[in-house]
C-alpha cells in the first residue's frame, strides 16, 4: 500500500493497534505486559525512562521481539504482550503496527513518555543500556 503522506501512514497504523492511556498501560504491566522503550539513548537520557521497561532501539525492534527471528531476546516469548513507548506517541504507533503485522500482541502509549510522566507515573534517570530492563528507583 502507498500512502500520500506521513499523516496518512500514521492514521492507518493507529487504526491497526490499540492505543493505551498511561494508567491503562500501567495496569497492563501489572498483568504481565512489558513496555518496550524504542527511543535512542540521547532521548532516554533527556526525558528519563519507565522502570521495568525493556530498552530496544527502533532499528532492532522486530528482530529482538519476534520469538522466531533467531535474534530475539530471552523474554520475547510467544504471546508476550508488548506496549511500545517513544517520546510523544508517534513513532511508537508505527512500531506497534509493525509488531502486530508480525502477529505480536502490541499497543502503544498515547502521548509517549511525556504523557506517562504527566500522569504522575514513575520515571527514572537514564540511559539504560540497550536490551536491558530499566531498574526500579532506588530508595534513599
Amino acid at each position: 500500500m502507498t500512502y500520500a503522506s506521513v499523516d496518512e501512514l500514521l492514521e492507518a497504523s493507529r487504526a491497526s493497534i490499540e492505543r493505551l492511556e498511561p494508567h491503562e498501560a500501567s495496569e497492563r504491566v501489572a498483568s504481565g505486559a512489558l513496555i518496550v522503550d524504542i527511543r535512542p539513548e540521547w532521548q532516554r537520557e533527556s526525558d528519563g525512562e519507565i522502570p521495568g521497561s525493556v530498552v530496544v532501539e527502533r532499528n532492532h525492534l522486530e528482530w529482538r521481539l519476534h520469538p522466531e527471528s533467531g535474534a530475539s531476546l530471552p523474554f520475547a516469548q510467544a504471546g508476550q504482550e508488548w506496549i511500545v513507548v517513544c517520546t510523544e506517541g508517534y513513532t511508537s504507533s508505527l512500531a506497534a503496527s509493525a509488531l502486530t503485522s508480525l502477529g505480536l500482541p502490541a499497543s502503544d502509549i498515547a502521548g509517549g513518555i511525556h504523557a506517562w510522566r504527566d500522569a504522575g507515573l514513575p520515571v527514572v534517570a537514564g540511559p539504560t543500556a540497550v536490551e536491558h530492563v530499566v531498574a526500579a528507583p532506588t530508595s534513599p
